[in-house]
């Protein structure tokens, strides 16, 4: 074999066993829906898209070893597409999250899931580009994807994509219909700060601004920040006269360089609370204390 079979199939051993397919019943509604996960801890922890298990009245989940279990939900984070639901089992094999800041451009991913009811189906491509917005199946936006080459189709949604180790760098969560070669995954990062939060609370509770915002880097030289595309009308943002153009530089004394590190900061503050932003506006730099409330 050629080094790409050997780092695809290395891939594949070390992560398919920790790969499950879900069998979804909905609530109120005949007939399932189906989609893909992965085992994230020996004692049963699962992890898949919010979109796969919203609405859920009955989760299955088929293991490796051929068994079929019911899960019941333990959170989910319909921002960040993310959740996760527990299966009565322990001793499972898990995957290994690794860091989606080392991912570059051109480099090697798989895919590993359940597409069309086929389980266990694998697909390899690269990485195209990090920090790309999509709007997701319930047209909220989801930010600071990967976007890769790896072909997905429906019920790859919850499944991972990892590098050439086997280690997590993404789940899964959309492709554009009508396009090739362009599908999309959650990264790493992303997992690494929201499923601890979805294990205590079953949910992540942030502290809302009201902007609709895109990851810039300024110069090479400079750190990074976050755009203000767009003040949501009636926001605690405009309440507090923060404008489109500016670039958010830090929040509450946290520096910011991407969506997903403002959405980080945000997460660390209790909804109600008084956060100072600091921001780009021209050539000046402004602070703007917001008085936030709970994101719905």
């Amino acid at each position: 074999m050629d080094a790409y079979s050997r780092a695809v199939v290395g891939a594949v051993d070390t992560v398919g066993p920790s790969v499950v397919s879900l069998s979804v019943g909905r609530r109120g509604r005949f007939g399932q829906g189906a989609g893909s996960g992965m085992v994230i801890a020996p004692d049963g922890y699962v992890l898949t898209n919010a979109h796969v298990v919203s609405g859920a009245g009955r989760v299955e989940v088929a293991l490796h070893d051929g068994r079929t279990l019911e899960a019941r939900p333990v959170g989910g984070d319909r921002a960040t597409d993310l959740a996760v639901v527990r299966l009565p089992a322990s001793d499972l094999t898990h995957v290994k999250i690794g860091g989606e800041k080392d991912l570059v451009r051109g480099q090697l991913v798989v895919a590993i899931g359940n597409p069309l009811g086929f389980d266990s189906t694998v697909s390899a491509g690269v990485v195209s580009a990090t920090g790309r917005s999509l709007r997701g199946v319930d047209g909220r936006l989801v930010e600071n994807l990967v976007q890769h080459t790896a072909l997905l189709n429906p019920g790859n949604s919850g499944g991972p994509l990892v590098d050439f180790r086997g280690h997590l760098v993404g789940v899964n969560t959309a492709i554009i219909a009508f396009a090739q070669g362009m599908s999309f995954a959650i990264p790493s990062e992303t997992v690494n700060w929201v499923v601890p939060k979805l294990l205590a609370d079953g949910r992540v509770r942030r502290a809302y601004l009201g902007i609709q915002g895109q990851s810039v880097r300024e110069s090479r030289h400079a750190a990074g920040g976050v755009l203000v595309v767009s003040v949501e009308k009636g926001s605690p943002a405009e309440a507090a006269g923060l404008a489109q153009g500016d670039v958010i530089k830090s929040a509450s004394g946290r520096d910011v360089a991407s969506i997903d590190g403002l959405l980080r900061a945000l997460a660390r503050e209790a909804p109600g609370s008084k956060l100072a932003i600091v921001v780009r506006r021209g050539k000046d730099e402004r602070t703007f204390d917001v008085i936030t409330r709970e994101a719905a």
